[in-house]
């Protein structure tokens, strides 16, 4: 072959792979166009003018330039009709699997990964709790639930078979039920599981009573319970080995939190209190809340709510406005329940054998069969150890009692809290939101600031709910509940302000219990310094700065003692880089600087370094408070009481050293040799996970907005927490700040966006809102400036 005819081949190759390679760029863009077509499809419609037959006269939906819907309809019936329908344009599938997660039903519909999944929240029995709290509302709560399952259904039933049912239907291939409030008080149950557990802390410290020495318990414990020895000796005396009993698979994030704090008029520039909240959850896309301005004659009402039901929990109205921070108590025990040998569904009490209630609960498998399942309760509540027993032959059974599974009526009290005009009305309102247990501030336009813990709070024969007791005796459980008035409540302090932050909110001399594990002091402490050494009466700027506040108590604390000792230690120099970082370190939690990398992991590793391998890896999981136990153990040592646990590792000074070599080496292996580029931000990333990302990359790459660098950690005011992964996947859901000097309006931001939609701009527009703090503000009162303006007509 001559070099003209090899030149003309090579040419026709390249000719050709152009070619191919052409015609696959241009099937790829075909595709994405499809793609995009097919996902905007499915877009709501936000203007012009829908139909919904169902309403009685027409309602105005304007959403404003943060996508927030303002309904003003000219009844309550019709506006509780028009949020059940709008909250679906956005959310449908979020809602579709809050209630399918609460219910125990995800298996329906993704199949058999999803079983265990059901298994245990149908043991956990939220939707049997809706139901028996449904009973006992009152006509008028009842209504409304069900003129808001009126206003989803006729959004279901307009896209149901058409190209508007939202994609992520599609993608999974099936249509969604019929919308019913039983599903509304399911996802209230949900938040209450969220919120408010304790089993897991009993469960570990049962599992430590049996295999530590009681001075090696005793320092994982924050309280030991020496009054309560029948209880030590009834864990210490268990036949069953609890780490084959329990699973940490579904456990709530222990950072689950909040930050609150109101301000009389006293402190500030206007004269009128102002209020904060940023309640600390999981961080999803779409967002756990939905924010809504819900306008009729008989009330205008503005704030968040959880896709899937009715009114607004956390907000404001035109007279006052409120916030919530989680309470934490010890509201789950856990019962040593002894099995009659020949019948598996009785159960020992007081000499005699009981029968149980089982309740049959049969758990749909797409592509599969039926699986029948049954949900066995003592008197206590349900035997949770039989869906976590793994292939174990158990003497002991055990049972959970859990004032979330009582009859409660919350939606009662969050319809009060809308209309409530001054404090009377508002407390008259609390005393039905009995769980999750929450801290309220509260703040009225008369001046009246006010906090109270609200809740189901049990009152217990025998013990401090610190550990399981006995379920064959009468001697053990719960006596009553700490009455309403009896709940702790500060109004009109003389300090000028009240904050709370998971921390204790009680002295010595209360005379109820409320928890054995309190969240880390360092946010309460900080908000309360901020407020107290203020050069000037405060005003709303000063709100937003305390909320994006990155300062660093706790390395405040324990730096200045664990750079001593690492100094001591190291007599060549070697860490010289390093430890001047530290020193130099202004304590602040910024992702532009280095030195709160080194301390997380410091921390981390010291932590690490104590439990992971002293225990199986599910009890490590399971252990709570892993944090606060740390602490105690470090001051503990430096205050010269070392400790077993510091004493096993080799002596404070080796273990202190020892952590920070470890994080020095992790340091170099991931960013390199030079300190001065390990920044915070590098590894601390904002992430928003769609719950269908985990399902492929590509799904992933769609759905999830891009990851971005923050500052803050779970110890800063600004709460952004990972969990040793630098996915930053906990924190502010929401932030709100209200002037009672001007409650036409407020300011908020909801992370990611408020939209559910993946094409829609509102799905993912406040991502470096989050971080920068850049809050939105939504009115009440007054014009909206907006394009996006939607009339729902009647019939």
């Amino acid at each position: 072959m001559t070099k003209h005819q090899t030149k003309s081949k090579k040419r026709t190759i390249l000719k050709a792979t152009a070619w191919v390679i052409g015609i696959l760029i241009i099937l790829v863009v075909i595709a994405l166009v499809g793609v995009n077509l097919y996902l905007a499809n499915s877009k709501p419609l936000i203007k012009g003018e829908v139909v919904v037959s169902i309403l009685e006269d027409d309602v105005q939906v304007i959403r404003d330039d943060s996508g927030v819907p303002h309904i003003n309809a000219k009844s309550d019936a019709d506006l509780y009709r028009a949020q059940g329908y709008v909250q679906a344009q956005d959310r449908l599938f979020q809602m579709d699997l809050a209630r399918r997660q609460a219910g125990g039903m995800l298996a329906e519909v993704i199949g058999e990964a999803a079983v265990e999944t059901d298994k245990y929240f149908r043991t956990f029995s939220l939707r049997h709790a809706a139901e028996l709290s449904w009973e006992d509302y009152d006509a008028q709560s009842r209504q409304i639930l069900e003129w808001y399952a009126e206003g989803v259904n006729a959004f279901i039933d307009e896209v149901k078979g058409t190209s508007k049912l939202s994609y992520e239907f599609k993608l999974l291939g099936y249509v969604p039920e019929r919308w019913t409030p039983i599903d509304s008080l399911s996802i209230g149950k949900y938040m209450a599981y969220d919120l408010g557990g304790n089993w897991n802390q009993q469960a570990f410290r049962s599992w430590a009573l049996q295999n530590y020495t009681k001075q090696q318990a005793a320092e994982l414990f924050i309280e030991y319970p020496d009054n309560a020895k029948s209880i030590i000796e009834a864990n210490l005396k268990l036949e069953t080995d609890v780490a084959t009993l329990v699973t940490p698979n579904y456990l709530p994030s222990e950072f689950n939190g909040s930050n609150n704090w109101v301000l009389s008029g006293d402190l500030t520039q206007s004269g009128k209190p102002l209020l904060a909240d940023d309640p600390h959850l999981g961080l999803s896309t779409p967002s756990v809340w939905y924010q809504m301005h819900l306008q009729s004659p008989e009330q205008n009402v503005s704030g968040v709510i959880f896709a899937g039901i009715p009114g607004i929990i956390l907000g404001h109205n035109e007279e006052i406005a409120w916030g919530v921070t989680n309470v934490n108590p010890d509201v789950q025990d856990l019962y040593i329940e002894i099995p009659n040998p020949e019948d598996p569904y009785q159960f020992k009490y007081d000499g005699q054998w009981e029968d149980a209630t089982v309740r049959k609960e049969p758990i749909k498998v797409k592509g599969g069969n039926t699986i029948e399942f049954e949900v066995v309760e003592t008197r206590h509540g349900p035997i949770i150890s039989d869906i976590m027993t793994k292939d174990t032959i158990v003497k002991e059974k055990f049972a959970m009692q859990w004032t979330a599974l009582q009859s409660t009526q919350e939606l009662k009290a969050i319809l009060g809290f809308n209309k409530a005009k001054n404090w009377e009305e508002f407390d008259l309102a609390l005393k039905d939101f009995k769980a999750p247990a929450q801290n309220f501030v509260f703040a009225s336009v008369d001046g009246t600031i006010v906090y109270k813990a609200n809740g189901l709070v049990p009152i217990r024969k025998q013990g401090t709910g610190a550990l399981p007791v006995p379920g064959d005796s009468s001697d053990y459980g719960w006596d009553s509940y700490i009455p309403f008035d009896e709940l702790p409540i500060v109004i009109n302090p003389q300090e000028g302000y009240i904050a709370t932050a998971n921390n204790q909110i009680i002295g010595e001399e209360y005379p109820y219990h409320l928890s054995n594990l309190w969240a880390q002091p360092y946010r309460y402490e900080r908000i309360a310094e901020l407020i107290e050494t203020a050069d000037n009466k405060l005003s709303v700027e000063d709100m937003k700065m305390i909320q994006m506040d990155k300062k660093n108590l706790h390395a405040q604390e324990f730096l200045p003692s664990l750079l001593q000792t690492i100094r001591l230690r190291d007599s060549e120099g070697k860490y010289e880089k390093t430890i001047a970082l530290l020193e130099e370190w202004n304590y602040f939690d910024d992702q532009d600087q280095a030195a709160p990398l080194v301390y997380h992991f410091l921390i981390e590793n010291m932590e690490k370094a104590l439990f992971e391998d002293a225990m199986p890896e599910d009890i490590y999981k399971l252990m709570p408070g892993k944090s606060q136990i740390t602490d105690q153990m470090l001051r503990d040592a430096y205050a010269g009481h070392q400790g077993i646990w510091i004493e096993e590792e080799g002596g404070l000074e080796l273990f202190v050293f020892k952590a920070f070599e470890d994080t020095v080496e992790k340091l170099e292996d991931q960013y390199g040799s030079n300190v001065a580029k390990w920044l915070w931000g590098n590894y601390n990333q904002l992430t928003f996970k769609h719950s269908l990302s985990s399902a492929s990359n590509i799904l992933a790459y769609y759905l999830n907005p891009k990851q971005v660098p923050v500052g803050g950690s779970s110890v800063t005011v600004q709460a952004a927490a990972e969990r040793g992964d630098g996915n930053v996947n906990h924190g502010a859901s929401w932030r709100f700040v209200a002037d009672l000097n001007d409650l036409s309006s407020a300011l908020h931001i909801v992370g990611p966006g408020q939209s559910g939609h993946v094409k829609s701009k509102w799905y993912k527009n406040q991502v470096t809102n989050w971080v920068s703090g850049s809050y939105s503000k939504t009115k009440i009162k007054g014009e909206i400036d907006t394009e996006h303006e939607l009339l729902l007509k009647a019939n």
